[in-house]
C-alpha cells in the first residue's frame, strides 16, 4: 500500500498499535502467573485493565475514521513479546525473574509511548482533537505504568535480584 497521506500514515499507526495493544491482552496474563512479587503482579493486573482500556479508545477512534483496525501485524511488539517469552523459558532464580519482567514490560512501555506519541501528534495536525484527548490519555497512562515499573525495580526488585535486600535488611537488624 503507497502512503501518499498523512491520514493514511496515522490509520497505518492505528492499526500498529491495535495489533500491538491486542498482542499485549494475550502476554499480560502470562507475566502477572510469572511474577513472584505480589506488587509486580498487581501492576500487570492493573496494567491488563488498563490496556482492555486502550483498545476500546482504539475501536472509537477507529469507528468515527470509518475504517477497520485490523489488516496490521504489529512485528514490533511481536518481536519485543517474544523476547519476554525466551525470558519466561530461561531457569531464573523468582527475584532475578521479576528484574527480567520488569525490563521487557519497560520495552514494551516504551514502544507504545513512541506509538502513541506520533499518532497523536498526527490526530492534532489532521484537526481530530477529540482522537488526540484519546490517545494523549492513553500516553499518560503508559508512562504512569513505566514510572510504576521503575519504581518497583528501584525501590526493592532490582536490590532483591541481587541479594543486596537481604545484606540491607540484615544490617538494619544489627
Amino acid at each position: 500500500m503507497k502512503l501518499a497521506t498523512l491520514r493514511e500514515l496515522y490509520i497505518t499507526e492505528l492499526r500498529d498499535l491495535f495489533s500491538a495493544e491486542n498482542q499485549i491482552l494475550k502476554a499480560l496474563p502470562k507475566m502477572v502467573k510469572a511474577a513472584s512479587s505480589e506488587d509486580l503482579k498487581n501492576a500487570f493486573t492493573e496494567h491488563l485493565e488498563q490496556t482492555r482500556t486502550h483498545v476500546e479508545r482504539l475501536e472509537r477512534i477507529f469507528d468515527k475514521l470509518h475504517t477497520s483496525p485490523k489488516g496490521k501485524k504489529c512485528r514490533g511488539m511481536e518481536g519485543l513479546i517474544e523476547e519476554g517469552k525466551e525470558l519466561l523459558e530461561e531457569n531464573a532464580e523468582p527475584e532475578v525473574l521479576d528484574a527480567g519482567l520488569i525490563a521487557a514490560a519497560q520495552k514494551v512501555e516504551h514502544y507504545e509511548m513512541a506509538g502513541y506519541g506520533c499518532v497523536r501528534t498526527y490526530a492534532k495536525l489532521l484537526g481530530d482533537d477529540q482522537a488526540a484527548e484519546s490517545l494523549q490519555e492513553t500516553l499518560n497512562e503508559e508512562g504512569e505504568t513505566d514510572k510504576t515499573l521503575s519504581d518497583l525495580a528501584e525501590g526493592s526488585i532490582n536490590l532483591e535480584a541481587t541479594g543486596q535486600h537481604e545484606q540491607a535488611h540484615a544490617s538494619l537488624a544489627r
